[in-house]
């Protein structure tokens, strides 16, 4: 008999989507961002910053994939994983995405990100993680590539893309 609670999992999201942080600090979800999450064989997130613009929205397994990879860096520098891991944990909190597709900010997180109560960006990247944006940061970031774009074009073309 085929195990009926195994799940396939879901390619993250392509694209980048808008979205809204309500005055409660609930990020909800587009259905698909919902659906991928809902698709890992671990649905739980750690949602953080590592460069304080940028909120992140870990899958747990990629969390304890990058807590594997600071002990790495440790080895090479401890200060530095000690700053990022610090930061990490300041700015983070464990979540989980509730029935209504909602995933709770960190508050101190949303306050210094200023995306309480804002339109926000998100975008995921091919290892799962979530990317969410101010729409501040995410205009300025846009700005930059649109300034790269005809040299990002020409080095892609010589690539073979299409």
């Amino acid at each position: 008999m085929a195990d009926e609670t195994s799940k396939t999992r879901l390619d993250p999201p392509r694209g980048a989507y808008s979205a809204h942080v309500d005055d409660k600090g609930r990020l909800k979800l587009p259905v698909n961002f919902k659906e991928f999450i809902e698709s890992l064989e671990d649905s739980r997130l750690f949602v953080t910053t590592t460069d304080k613009r940028i909120a992140k929205l870990y899958p747990i397994l990629v969390w304890k994939e990058n807590e594997i990879r600071l002990k790495a860096v440790a080895l090479e520098n401890p200060p530095l994983a000690k700053a990022l891991s610090q930061i990490a944990r300041h700015y983070g909190e464990d979540a989980k995405v509730d029935a209504g597709g909602k995933v709770l900010i960190p508050t101190n997180l949303r306050r210094l990100l200023g995306i309480e109560g804002q339109e926000i960006w998100m975008e995921a990247t091919p290892e799962g993680c979530i990317n969410v944006y101010s729409t501040a940061e995410y205009n300025a970031q846009l700005e930059k590539s649109q300034a790269l774009l005809e040299q990002a074009n020409e080095a892609a073309e010589r690539k073979g893309f299409v």
